[in-house]
């Protein structure tokens, strides 16, 4: 079984055995002091790193095969030509690694043959002895503290993986619309309204009813940019490669900006977010069009402390039932983490973790998105979402990251002027609810 899959099976097994041990901890509450609920937090954290591995794995996963499909496209378009491609490449990086080897070798040998002689003689010594035992001539020649004593003999392996800091994002495009267009905006049209009609007897009049009217929907595609620079020398000398790492950097913060403004983005030279559109208390026959409907949660900041389960029951209502197919709840960790001590009815838990590859987790049922970006839970927050989200948000893409390479402007520094252009907003209000966390 390949090592991924070996993983991915224990993350699953993992998530299992801590729900397992939160619901034992959580219903020993009511009789226990706090180190139950320092447990309880543990729990909590153990299920969410879980929940969160194992999805990073499965896109990890999804991503790793259809990059491997792709390579096994291009090599059966281009058949002996790309066998001999690959051949040349990697005879130009036997020849690179040999240039690197010697070069290594006359820096790293400088030390003359007196200076390797002692250091020759105490290493000996100290092998055979005890490094206690040297004399200070020997403790000398074995310095790795001095270069010309033995420190050119011992380099520092630069081999390490580059640790790199998580930075949290929201995956709206993998539950939206995503569109792809040739000019700096899309439209289409918006039919709202119905036709009229009425019953008659046999020889009564036919009055003109009265015909319905489309309405028209935009969105225009905004622009992002990023312009990091470096020297010449350094792309040419370092041991890494710097400008691909660079277009790394820039092209994750490029789509973790995005994904923050598909989410609460205010629709001034970035895209308009679900949650930045005025909401409206919703009582079950919608709210007027432009506005989404909410239902209130009953607490300042939190769920209502009563029968707390019962708003999410009241949200997920709210939705029509052509929309409820496809609709799960989008929110951010924290409301998670308040959602999983809840019951419903039978005293089931209304949260239950995913143990099949390829299935989110659950609320009452329905899939859930974690999106930090998500409104934090405060007064008034819009800190949870339910909903068809790919009839109820639309992402225009223009282009994809484009990179100038400039080395002209800032001689000796190397600009990389790197730009995306992408748009992106609601075009149907009634396919998503929201709660707004506030007592009124």
């Amino acid at each position: 079984m390949p090592l991924d899959n070996i993983e991915l099976k224990a993350l699953i097994e993992e998530q299992g055995k801590a729900f397992e041990a939160f619901k034992e901890t959580h219903a020993e509450l009511k009789k226990a002091d706090g180190l139950t609920e320092e447990k309880l937090a543990r729990i909590e954290k153990t299920l969410d790193d879980a929940v969160e591995a194992k999805d990073r794995l499965e896109k990890k996963l999804e991503a790793e095969a259809k990059e491997r499909e792709e390579l096994e496209l291009r090599m059966s378009r281009r058949g002996k030509e790309g066998a001999d491609d690959a051949a040349a490449e990697v005879k130009a990086f036997n020849l690179t690694a040999g240039a690197e080897a010697a070069d290594r070798k006359q820096r790293f040998e400088p030390l003359d043959e007196d200076g390797y002689a002692a250091y020759k003689a105490a290493f000996g010594d100290m092998l055979r002895k005890n490094d206690r035992l040297l004399t200070a001539d020997q403790v000398k020649a074995m310095s790795v503290g001095s270069d010309p004593d033995g420190g050119y003999l011992v380099t520092p392996d630069v081999n390490g993986r580059i640790v790199k800091k998580v930075f949290e994002t929201s995956p709206i495009r993998q539950i939206a619309d995503v569109i792809t267009i040739s000019t700096d905006s899309i439209e289409g049209g918006e039919d709202l309204d119905e036709a009229d009609a009425g019953w008659v007897g046999e020889t009564d009049a036919r009055p003109e009813t009265g015909t319905p009217q489309l309405g028209r929907w935009k969105i225009d595609v905004h622009e992002l940019y990023a312009q990091p620079k470096a020297t010449q020398k350094l792309l040419d000398d370092a041991a890494v490669d710097v400008e691909g790492w660079l277009g790394d950097k820039v092209g994750e913060k490029i789509s973790r900006m995005e994904n923050a403004a598909f989410v609460v983005g205010n629709g001034i030279a970035k895209p308009k977010g679900l949650a930045a559109y005025a909401t409206e208390a919703d009582a079950g026959s919608g709210v007027d069009w432009g506005k989404v409907g909410h239902v209130i949660s009953g607490g300042a900041g939190a769920f209502a402390i009563s029968n707390p389960a019962d708003k999410l029951f009241d949200l997920v209502g709210l939705l029509k039932e052509a929309y409820l197919p496809n609709a799960r709840f989008l929110t951010r960790r924290a409301v998670v983490t308040l959602i999983r001590k809840f019951k419903d009815s039978t005293g089931q838990y209304l949260w239950q973790p995913s143990l099949v590859l390829g299935e989110p987790e659950r609320v009452a049922g329905y899939p859930v998105t974690r999106a930090e970006d998500m409104p934090a839970l405060a007064d008034g927050s819009l800190s949870l979402m339910f909903g068809d989200f790919r009839q109820a948000y639309l992402v225009v893409d223009r282009t994809g990251i484009r990179v100038l390479r400039d080395p002209y402007t800032a001689k000796p520094y190397v600009l990389f002027y790197s730009t995306k252009r992408v748009g992106g907003g609601v075009v149907n209000f009634e396919a998503y609810k929201a709660m707004k966390f506030a007592t009124s």
